[in-house]
């Protein structure tokens, strides 16, 4: 048996799972709904406050999707009870963030401010305090969402090895490198 597939998702209260006729997984929490279809010949099963994914045999393919699959339930699981947060951090002199609404606005040294609107599910907070670097801080229940989300971000103006400027994950270590030494 998988290691990861073998392990029961234990649901907290206020989660329920059902699954269809056609093998997609509905879950439903305190913060939101999702869902998430499932190959025909892996079967899931929900008992006692308990999801168990089975696989039908021991073929490398449905060993992988049987991980795959309970990891995915999981992540869905986990998001709807507690939900999932991503922290960027924007470095650079005179690189800016600002959240109105569901829009983010990035000034990141380019000739124009970049506007960047974000999807109903996930929240986006700023916070900019003198002599710190600003903060933009991602909240959804969808793990694929929120993560997709800030990698489209981070993709906006990369961390350079050089100097380190650019959009970073809060914690994010970036290989430096020296510059060109004066010759002399």
């Amino acid at each position: 048996m998988s290691r990861i597939g073998k392990i029961p998702v234990n649901l907290p209260k206020g989660v329920t799972v059902k699954v269809d006729e056609n093998n997609v997984v509905h879950v439903q929490g305190p913060l939101g709904k999702l869902q998430q279809a499932v190959d025909p010949e892996i079967k899931i099963e929900v008992e006692d406050n308990q999801v168990r994914v089975i696989r039908p045999s021991d073929s490398k393919r449905h060993k992988s999707l049987h991980g795959l699959y309970r990891a995915l339930i999981a992540n869905m699981v986990e998001g709807v009870s507690k939900g999932y947060k991503k922290e960027l951090e924007v470095v650079g002199v005179g690189y800016r963030a600002e959240a109105k609404g569901q829009n983010l606005e990035l000034y990141l040294g380019y000739s124009h401010d970049i506007i960047f609107q974000l999807p109903p599910e996930v929240k986006v907070e700023t916070k900019t305090e003198k002599r710190s670097n600003p903060i933009i801080t991602l909240t959804s229940y969808d793990k694929q969402l929120i993560g997709q989300v800030a990698a489209k971000i981070r993709s906006l103006r990369p961390p350079e090895p050089f100097k380190g400027k650019g959009i970073r994950f809060v914690g994010e270590y970036i290989r430096r490198k020296a510059g060109k030494s004066a010759s002399a």
